[in-house]
């Protein structure tokens, strides 16, 4: 199975800054996008930020100019780096794949990881 791991959520201040990272299994070696999707209590998921593997990166625009994301091939494992964070992003951030696993194509999604951002 494809199982990615995420890593750096927590409780940062407004204004506060937050690095997370999601690695994906090292015997992939078809992944075309990585990215994070997230999901506030009540609300629908949204597109984060995404990334290919030639570095072409999309943001949301509500996030663009705060938040850069980058990726690390060699280590299948991709970064978000997040600045000035609001009250209102406080939610569950999902990563995300696209790659090619025993010859199928699809998405593949990681467990989460909460970011609260609060006094």
């Amino acid at each position: 199975q494809v199982r990615l791991v995420e890593s750096g959520g927590g409780l940062v201040q407004p204004g506060g800054s937050l690095r997370l990272s999601c690695a994906a299994p090292g015997s992939i070696f078809s992944i075309n996008e990585m990215g994070w999707y997230r999901q506030a209590p009540g609300k629908e998921r949204e597109l984060v930020a995404t990334i290919s593997t030639g570095a072409d990166t999309n943001y949301a625009d509500s996030v663009a100019g705060r938040f850069t994301i980058s990726r690390d091939n060699a280590k299948n494992t991709a970064y978000l780096q997040m600045h000035s964070l609001k009250p209102e992003e406080t939610a569950v951030y999902y990563c995300r794949i696209a790659a090619a696993v025993r010859g199928m194509k699809g998405g593949y999604w990681g467990q989460g990881s909460q970011v609260t951002v609060s006094s």
